[in-house]
């Protein structure tokens, strides 16, 4: 079940200084790579960029090639009714079978819905995909961010 849902996300490390997310952004800019979702967190010496976009090996080659620091992990979205309660369905579903969520970003998914993106450890990944599963609301397919 993993290979069908699980979606590859880039995070970048990048220090806190000026212009490091544009030069993150141009080089994908001009490579064509297009950002599908993305997550930003940052402490005072660095940051974090969590991308997940429409070419992540080609989007990793460029970034690695440009002195970027990336790493590649398997996500899951989820997709939920845009509505009040649509983030806690899963979030109860994943807290109830004990699977811990190490983070998770969102973004409107088009009329009425919201995606939902979870990591969580590595050795809880297909349960979580079987949870959510099990409670009823539907995974998102890679080829969502990817295109065909």
């Amino acid at each position: 079940m993993r290979a069908k849902f699980a979606v590859k996300q880039l995070s970048i490390f990048l220090e806190n200084r000026k212009g490091r997310l544009k030069e993150v952004t141009q080089v994908l800019a001009e490579a064509k790579v297009n950002i599908r979702a993305l997550a930003l967190a940052e402490s005072a010496e660095f940051g974090i960029l969590r991308l997940v976009v429409d070419n992540p090996e080609k989007a990793r080659s460029i970034l690695s090639s440009a002195g970027f620091t990336v790493k590649e992990q398997d996500v899951f979205a989820v997709e939920v009714p845009d509505k009040p309660g649509g983030f806690y369905q899963v979030v109860k579903l994943l807290a109830d079978q004990d699977i811990n969520i190490d983070y998770t970003y969102a973004f409107v998914g088009g009329k009425d819905k919201a995606i939902l993106i979870f990591k969580v450890p590595d050795r809880l990944f297909e349960k979580a995909l079987e949870t959510v599963q099990q409670g009823g609301l539907p995974l998102v397919k890679p080829v969502f961010f990817y295109g065909s």
